[in-house]
């Protein structure tokens, strides 16, 4: 640990030089004399006189290196039967050509724009493309409903919405823009055009006057080249859930974010120029615009953009498949994926029809990595097998095994040690540090190091309240956890009321909205219960009004269909139950602690302010039941 601790220690003790010699790495229009802006404590800025452009870094000065033809993007998607090949020089002429459609619509430096589009490269030209101009994409995830994006367009006021005439789930074809039309037809800001990209599985109506065709505009467009951007302009807003329910704008800056994640890429990945890196997630969520997209382009390495999933396209040896068809070196995917395998293919056969010599490393994030999933992936695989642990507003890891650094021994459950720049703390509820062992909050003293978010976009004073208002001088993770003597980190889950459902960060607030909504339904309550695939999974308790005289089952069944219809499916509620009352303290608190512990099997001490012993334990059958 000898290496490892003097770099923890250098980044810790001296940020300026740490991350200064660091940002080396990236090319500059002018290289920055302040690393660290301190005048604003607690809200830092890193290298803000610095100017530079993320998508030159990305792709043009690969190019100019002579990396032209080498494989920049992989594409392969099972799912619609098609394959593709980027080599820099020909994703950096997609990606300028398309920055010229949007400056053509007018899309300027500073201006937003919303991408709705499944895993396919336009997604990534389109994002690129974004970060040339200096405009800030907001990319939305695929799976989410048009409510949900209708929240995210009227908060981020785009000029223009990207998106895709259809997404693909194994074998069902979802229409796109109905979505996005319902979205815009219900947000208050309305941007001025629509780009569409027309699949072959399905034509889009198109809007005359609004909606762009990508082909044809791209037939026309002239490439537009970088625009020279402040290191502490914002590149991108990625919303995120919190406990009230209304999506969070976690905004990322240009500067810090490429100096981090290129720094990430040679010494925890230990993946260089000309390597084969696959993120096995989605581009409309953190680890797809970290580790799809910006990370390995800024690295010069080779990107693995899949449209498929671990079981089912067509089955349990997709990820083989791939590894070896590409030369994957270092894979990276949530534990959901794993346990998927594991369920479908639990002697792990099909890995024999594979060569799979390529593959060097697993990084497994999003979620919580049970030790039986551990222990599968590395005896299967015979790689190490590395836990580590991130957050959306981080925008890359807080602790993990540096595996181009200093490797150490892995401890299943644990995401081993704090990543050069995050100091991290642990602290009871009454604000004191507490000693190895003991349990508590998660904190990081500040100044957070580059890439971590800047702000929450149109909310000047979110971040504070919501991240370091909680103990002066750290930021709130949210998380709690300890460490051992050793001084690895153990990440034991969530603190407040937002859940991970297959690495898909969800706000219980949000369920709960909807539910509460019904008509017939006078409280309820969400909660987060243990899943064997998806680790989390939301459960509804609702209790209905005086005189409903309704059948259980058909509310029940309407309950969950308004989630879905509202959220999406990747909120995976299936159940929500009808019940006599909630069990609450004598002061109106929902003891939603004590129902996760029951559902989960896990005894908890009754709390002496409950208002009636007697409701927890009618309700300990219903919890219990599956």
């Amino acid at each position: 640990m000898s290496v490892y601790r003097d770099v923890w220690e250098h980044s810790i003790g001296d940020p300026e030089s740490f991350w200064g010699e660091a940002a080396k790495q990236i090319d500059w229009y002018r290289e920055p004399t302040v690393v660290l802006d301190r005048t604003k404590d607690p809200i830092f800025k890193w290298f803000s006189d610095g100017e530079m452009n993320t998508c030159f870094n990305a792709l043009d000065r690969h190019v100019a290196n002579g990396l032209g033809e080498s494989t920049a993007l992989i594409y392969d998607s099972p799912v619609s039967q098609s394959k593709a090949t980027y080599s820099y020089r020909e994703l950096l002429d997609q990606v300028a050509r398309f920055a010229g459609v949007l400056r053509d619509l007018g899309v300027q430096k500073g201006d937003r724009v919303v991408i709705y589009m499944p895993m396919i490269p336009q997604a990534v030209v389109a994002m690129l493309a974004c970060a040339r101009l200096g405009a800030v994409h907001s990319v939305v995830f695929g799976g989410f409903a048009a409510h949900e994006l209708a929240l995210r367009i009227e908060d981020a006021k785009p000029k223009v919405v990207v998106t895709a005439s259809c997404g693909i789930e194994v074998n069902r074809v979802i229409e796109y823009k109905p979505l996005i039309d319902a979205a815009l037809e219900e947000s208050a800001h309305k941007p001025s055009h629509c780009v569409v990209f027309q699949r072959p599985e399905v034509s889009a109506g198109m809007m005359q006057g609004r909606d762009i065709d990508w082909a044809g505009a791209m037939q026309s467009a002239e490439p537009a080249p970088c625009v020279p951007l402040n290191a502490t302009d914002p590149l991108y807003i990625l919303y995120t859930s919190g406990t009230t329910g209304r999506p969070k704008g976690v905004v990322r800056d240009n500067g810090g974010h490429a100096v981090a994640l290129r720094w990430s890429m040679t010494n925890i990945y230990d993946t260089n120029a000309g390597e084969v890196f696959w993120a096995a997630s989605d581009v409309g969520w953190v680890v797809g615009h970290s580790y799809i997209v910006y990370a390995p382009l800024l690295a010069g390495a080779t990107t693995v953009m899949y449209e498929g999933k671990p079981v089912g396209t067509p089955d349990a040896g997709a990820y083989w498949r791939v590894i070896a068809e590409y030369g994957v070196k270092t894979l990276f995917t949530a534990p959901t994926g794993f346990r998927a395998i594991k369920r479908e293919d639990p002697q792990g056969r099909l890995l024999d029809k594979y060569d799979l010599s390529s593959l060097r490393y697993l990084f497994l994030a999003g979620e919580r990595l049970d030790p039986e999933t551990y222990s599968w992936a590395s005896s299967l695989l015979g790689v190490p097998v590395i836990d580590h642990w991130w957050q959306t507003e981080t925008g890359w890891p807080i602790a993990a095994n540096h595996m181009g650094l200093d490797p150490m021994p892995a401890k299943p459950g644990s995401p081993t040690v704090p990543v050069a720049g995050f100091d991290v703390r642990i602290f009871d509820e009454t604000g004191e540090q507490v000693s190895p062992g003991a349990e508590g909050l998660i904190m990081i003293r500040t100044p957070l190091p580059p890439g971590c978010m800047s702000e929450v976009w149109g909310d000047k004073d979110k971040f504070y309240d919501a991240y370091l208002s909680h103990t002066p001088g750290y930021y709130l993770t949210g998380d709690g956890g300890h460490f051992d003597d050793d001084g690895y980190l153990f990440v034991m889950g969530r603190v407040d009321d937002v859940i991970n459902v297959a690495g898909h960060r969800l706000s219980t607030g949000e369920i709960e909205e909807i539910l509460a909504a019904h008509p017939d339904v006078a409280e309820c309550a969400v909660i987060g219960v243990s899943d064997e695939l998806k680790g989390q999974v939301p459960r509804g308790l609702v209790v209905l009004k005086a005189g409903v005289t309704r059948a259980n089952d058909e509310i029940s069944e309407e309950l969950v269909k308004r989630v879905r219809d509202q959220l999406g499916a990747v909120v995976s509620l299936r159940r929500v139950d009808v019940i006599g009352a909630l069990p609450k303290t004598r002061s109106g608190k929902v003891l939603r602690k004590n129902m996760r512990s029951i559902a989960d099997g896990i005894d908890i001490p009754v709390p002496s302010t409950i208002d009636n012993p007697a409701i927890l334990e009618d309700l300990r059958a219903v919890l219990e039941s599956q």
